[in-house]
């Protein structure tokens, strides 16, 4: 797409906007219900599918087309790290009534970070097209990391701080407790970090991490910078209520790892029929069509599948508990 600047700063003003009004309305520290993220969850969807028909309609089907692919993707990639994010909120003992605003600030600093990865990869691969090669043998990598993680016992796993959080820690210390919403209090003198600050880093950084296999994905996608920013942003928005939402319901998507492997795997080898087709092999390329409807059909498998093993493992246990025996506790494909 031919994007204009106007149309860039026009955007991110909307984009902003939208962000201003949701925190606006979740101003006020309280629980979330299963009610308000449901709707609000609609609304962010909503949203995103009007932003896709506009580009289908101003855009073209290609532009169309490559935003949902791109969106669908971001969006099951971004369900996985809610895995994480609900590590973080126990590993730092975050009161029930101030997780919204962690997530919805730890979202923001998430999407400025991914932003600026998003305007590096797309100068990258503008300059490098061999790139490609590089994105394509990474994310197969992740894809097969993924399954041998999934393979594994991922029990009792807990939140480990990354460098970068410690340092931050170290150089201006953190508070023995929470202090409302606020980020920063003088103690003993000095000024140091509360909680709320340290896990919306948390957030935010953890994110990044992320952004190292969503990002080659969605360029795997599009390579227009435009349509990953957007597809990105409005996949990040609606992540906060989602956790809300889903959160009980985590544990229950037990094959989603492996779903999200082969659908990395599956961008992985599209990148690198790419890259070859640009260096002048004559190989067959998958088309946005193509993608979306594997992307589709893979997580639609995958979420029933998930919810088919977790019923049985519960309906065992349920058994195991009348007739006073152990279970053994283990779900695999």
């Amino acid at each position: 797409m031919d994007v204009s600047l106007t149309l860039w700063v026009l955007t991110v003003v909307g984009l902003g906007a939208l962000i201003a009004v949701d925190f606006f309305i979740g101003r006020k520290p309280h629980d979330v219900s299963v009610k308000e993220a449901g709707i609000w969850t609609i609304v962010w969807i909503v949203l995103a599918g009007l932003f896709g028909l506009g580009l289908l309609i101003w855009g073209g089907g290609q532009a169309g087309g490559e935003f949902f692919a791109g969106y669908i993707t971001e969006k099951s990639l971004s369900v996985d790290n809610l895995f994480v994010f609900v590590l973080i909120m126990a590993k730092f003992a975050v009161p029930s009534q101030y997780q919204q605003r962690v997530l919805l600030v730890g979202v923001l600093i998430a999407l400025v970070l991914r932003a600026i990865f998003i305007a590096a990869g797309a100068a990258i691969l503008a300059s490098f097209s061999w790139v490609f090669y590089i994105f394509g043998a990474f994310l197969i990598w992740t894809a097969w990391k993924l399954i041998q993680e999934a393979r594994a016992d991922g029990e009792d796993e807990e939140f480990e701080e990354n460098k970068l959080l410690k340092a931050a820690e170290r150089r201006f210390g953190v508070a023995d407790r929470y202090h409302g919403t606020k980020l920063w209090i003088e103690q003993n003198g000095k000024r140091v970090m509360t909680p709320m600050l340290v896990v919306m880093l948390a957030i935010g950084t953890t994110d990044v991490l992320f952004a190292l296999d969503s990002i080659p994905a969605i360029f795997g996608l599009t390579q227009d910078p435009y349509i990953v920013f957007t597809a990105n942003a409005f996949a990040l928005m609606g992540l906060r209520q989602l956790y809300f939402l889903i959160g009980g319901l985590l544990k229950k998507l037990v094959h989603l790892s492996y779903g999200l492997s082969i659908i990395l795997g599956f961008i992985g080898v599209k990148l690198v029929l790419h890259a070859l087709h640009e260096s002048g092999v004559h190989v067959p390329e998958i088309s946005i069509p193509v993608s979306l409807g594997v992307i589709c059909g893979v997580l639609i498998v995958t979420t029933i599948t998930s919810l088919r093993a977790s019923r049985k493992q519960a309906e065992a246990e349920a058994a195991a508990g009348r007739d006073g025996g152990p279970v053994k506790n283990d779900i695999d494909v």
